[in-house]
């Protein structure tokens, strides 16, 4: 597994970042069986980058807390089997091997005012975003009630799984 993070801004906050965005994406990768070894991009930045990248690709001129942008399109969530090694090139890193998921986009602000809204640590909501990006890289979504129910009781035993438990 390989997780390249980039840091565009500092954290205005103290916490092992690197620890837990890799924890948490080795448990998700666990979690949903990967057969593969894996590589993740994550990304680090402030309200205003992500704004810019969310107008950019989505275009909602707002900052977000989290952005992803999976590499792959599964015929069902989750589902590696629609990965052609035929077609390596498509997927993997040819030069590492490891399956390209995507990319993660974090904004630390937001882990800070929305750790303080929800009452919880900047650990958790840093591991909450981490999941939840994941899960999209695996081709989840939550638009439809049904997809959200599924898509959040996935997040919850993921963190569950690395500790990142909501504190009562």
């Amino acid at each position: 597994m390989s997780v390249y993070i980039e840091k565009e801004t500092e954290l205005p906050f103290d916490v092992e970042y690197e620890k837990i965005i890799n924890d948490v994406i080795a448990e998700a990768l666990d979690y949903m069986g990967c057969p593969y070894e894996a590589e993740v991009n994550v990304v680090i930045t402030d309200n205003e980058g992500i704004k810019e990248v969310n107008n950019e690709f989505r275009q909602i001129d707002a900052p977000t807390d989290v952005l992803s942008f999976p590499l792959i399109e599964y015929e069902a969530e989750g589902d590696f089997s629609a990965i052609d090694e035929e077609e390596a090139e498509d997927y993997f890193n040819l030069e590492t091997g490891e399956l390209m998921l995507g990319d993660i986009m974090i904004s630390v602000e937001k882990v800070k005012e929305q750790a303080m809204a929800y009452g919880h640590s900047k650990e958790r909501e840093l591991a909450f975003l981490t999941a939840h990006s994941m899960l999209h890289l695996f081709g989840f979504d939550h638009m439809e009630d049904d997809e959200r129910e599924r898509m959040e009781a996935k997040q919850e035993e993921i963190l569950s799984n690395c500790g990142y438990v909501r504190e009562a």
